[in-house]
């Protein structure tokens, strides 16, 4: 870890001193992140306004006080830079030394016990569309746990459904742990292209993760799985002009079939899912280009601006102007 980074991330701030005197928790959010009228069992909501005009955001957990039960609408990672900590998670105490990696679903609520002096935990939040497409088709010979719940969160799955968080307990050697050193190196210095930077790192620790983390059931995607999966990668890289007819033509597929068959793996129609890939590619390039926003929505095949900017603040909760 670099030297200077370390150094800040052990620093005590305002609120910290405030909770060290107080023995009670502040809340460290603004309140334009935070969702409310839809949390359930008074558990606090924090939505992708947190975001802004970033993929990743990385922040070191306030010691001192305890953080309350709270839910977030994108995947969250718990990483134990330095010391221990323990977290309530559908009811139960995990604990988590030095190393250790939480990965959270979106809507799984759990709460942190106070952290002490030398406990450093790393928040590193980032939306499930920050998930490349491709990345999950490399992986899906993988046999590993990691995939299952990456495909099953880029496919929509209630994760209700399932178990909706992992634990990486820390393993010999130093290749995940660099890797994570280097998201939070890059985005404390706040260097230029830091950005994008930060999102390569973060396909590279998946990868990681999948690597050192292997699954040792007989567990495979099914055959509907690994057929979507094509289909996603299709539309990631078609999303202008691809079409449900070609796709139907290609894997020899009925058109109504396979339309069933994608909205019900998916959750979400063909033509949603192909929005949402060019509502993805115009907020990279807006956020990455000085092109006119009108320009950039004819460019990811959209035509209609008043459906254009309806769809994008539906999708990142804010203007596509708000970007800028």
């Amino acid at each position: 870890m670099n030297p200077r980074v370390l150094n800040m991330l052990s620093q005590t701030n305002i609120l910290e001193e405030q909770q060290k005197k107080l023995h009670k928790f502040i809340e460290d959010m603004p309140a334009y992140v935070i969702q409310n009228g839809k949390a359930k069992n008074k558990t606090q909501t924090l939505n992708n306004m947190l975001f802004k005009n970033r993929d990743i955001y990385v922040s070191r957990h306030n010691r001192y006080a305890s953080y309350p039960a709270h839910a977030h609408t994108f995947l969250e990672m718990n990483y134990i830079l330095q010391g221990t900590a323990t977290e309530t998670l559908n009811g139960k105490k995990i604990e988590l030394k030095e190393g250790d990696l939480l990965l959270l679903d979106v809507g799984a609520s759990h709460s942190i016990d106070t952290l002490s002096e030398n406990d450093i935990l790393i928040n590193i939040l980032f939306k499930e569309q920050v998930i490349s497409i491709n990345l999950l088709n490399d992986l899906r010979r993988s046999n590993s746990i990691l995939y299952d719940f990456l495909i099953d969160r880029s496919l929509g799955v209630d994760s209700t459904l399932k178990n909706n968080f992992l634990l990486f307990k820390r393993k010999p050697g130093h290749e995940i742990s660099d890797v994570l050193d280097k998201i939070i190196e890059e985005y404390y210095l706040k260097r230029d292209f830091s950005n994008s930077i930060i999102k390569s790192y973060l396909q590279v620790l998946l990868v990681e993760l999948v690597r050192n983390y292997p699954l040792n059931t007989d567990d495979r995607p099914t055959k509907s799985q690994i057929l979507i999966t094509k289909i996603l990668k299709q539309i990631s890289e078609n999303y202008r002009t691809i079409c449900l007819d070609e796709l139907a033509h290609k894997y020899k597929y009925n058109k109504n079939y396979l339309a069933n068959l994608f909205k019900g793996e998916t959750g979400k129609t063909f033509t949603q899912m192909v929005t949402q890939q060019r509502l993805i590619q115009a907020h990279n390039l807006i956020t990455s280009s000085n092109s006119p926003i009108t320009e950039i929505m004819h460019k990811v095949g959209i035509n209609n601006k008043t459906f254009f900017y309806k769809k994008y603040k539906e999708f990142y909760q804010c203007n596509p102007g708000d970007d800028r």
